[in-house]
């Protein structure tokens, strides 16, 4: 007999750390267009700590009870009507393109997902979908990138940043990125030229002539990037929704939202799974973790991605 109900992760009202609760909820079913995955893994992102807080209410209205988490790596168990870029037992990778990740079982529209290579394990391919791919347009949101640009990436440990960091060095660019001193060598072995120890030294000394500043960060970082901008120079900022409102005159400032691009994810996944794009893992918790996960997305930053193993 099928079990109707599930485990997830849901947040009745906005609030701090216990608003993340694990609750049983019950097992969707895929609709048309749409596949039943069951999740083996899902990612930890900083979006989840912000929708919490209710930080980003006004750009994801939700209507409440909500389940978090927004992207996943996990086996089809269910094929919905019309559906037919895949097969029962696939195994699968992407972002949800909306909120839910964290349940046992996720109907999510297949245009959405890729296969996972299957060099990947589903933690790996987990810690991709969103993050690579987020780095991958906010790099390319202001504009193309020219050999010889001048780039700041703040954050540049995290999971956005990591791969940023990579993709700028790849397209010729001088990279510049903010980390903290315990993260510099990880950054630097990424491929950023001028790795600024952000505890220790303020960036604004460093860093001049920016082409572009990918902001990652938020709150008074974004407040002081404006100084070191080139003439032409913009910011895109993926954690300050108001950056609009807070763009100095005569300045270039791009609010960013990531969009689901399976050819994209299905590009990145294949460089990860072959080596030639770095993409880490930096700690695995288990499913009874993920509000606690989620609170210390918020106060300790790791390098790369927290993943959610199913399976623990």
């Amino acid at each position: 007999m099928t079990a109707t109900t599930q485990r997830a992760v849901l947040i009745r009202a906005y609030g701090g750390a216990d608003a993340a609760e694990i609750a049983q909820i019950a097992r969707p079913t895929a609709a048309p267009g749409q596949v039943l995955v069951r999740v083996r893994a899902a990612g930890v992102n900083g979006l989840d700590w912000k929708v919490r807080e209710g930080f980003v209410r006004e750009a994801f209205p939700l209507r409440l009870p909500a389940v978090l988490g927004i992207e996943l790596a996990g086996v089809v168990e269910e094929v919905g009507a019309g559906a037919s870029r895949f097969r029962i037992g696939d195994r699968v990778m992407g972002p949800i393109g909306g909120l839910g990740a964290y349940a046992d079982f996720v109907a999510v529209d297949e245009a959405n997902l890729v296969r996972t290579p299957p060099d990947l394990d589903d933690v790996h391919a987990a810690a991709i979908p969103v993050a690579a791919v987020a780095a991958w347009q906010s790099l390319h949101h202001a504009g193309p990138i020219a050999a010889g640009q001048r780039i700041l990436i703040h954050g540049a440990a995290g999971g956005l940043g990591g791969y940023a960091v990579q993709y700028a060095r790849q397209a010729g660019a001088e990279v510049f990125a903010t980390a903290s001193t315990a993260h510099v060598d990880y950054v630097r072995s990424l491929g950023a030229v001028h790795v600024i120890d952000y505890l220790n030294e303020r960036f604004e000394s460093v860093a001049e002539g920016i082409d572009l500043v990918l902001d990652y960060v938020g709150g008074e970082v974004l407040d002081r990037s404006w100084q070191v901008l080139a003439k032409n120079g913009a910011i895109v900022g993926t954690t300050s929704p108001d950056i609009l409102a807070r763009t100095p005159s005569g300045r270039r400032g791009l609010w960013f939202m990531n969009k689901p691009d399976a050819a994209l994810l299905e590009r990145l996944a294949a460089e990860v799974a072959q080596g030639t794009l770095v993409s880490t893992v930096g700690e695995a918790v288990g499913f009874d973790d993920i509000p606690a996960a989620i609170e210390r997305n918020r106060t300790a930053p790791r390098i790369g991605k927290v993943v959610a193993d199913f399976s623990r």
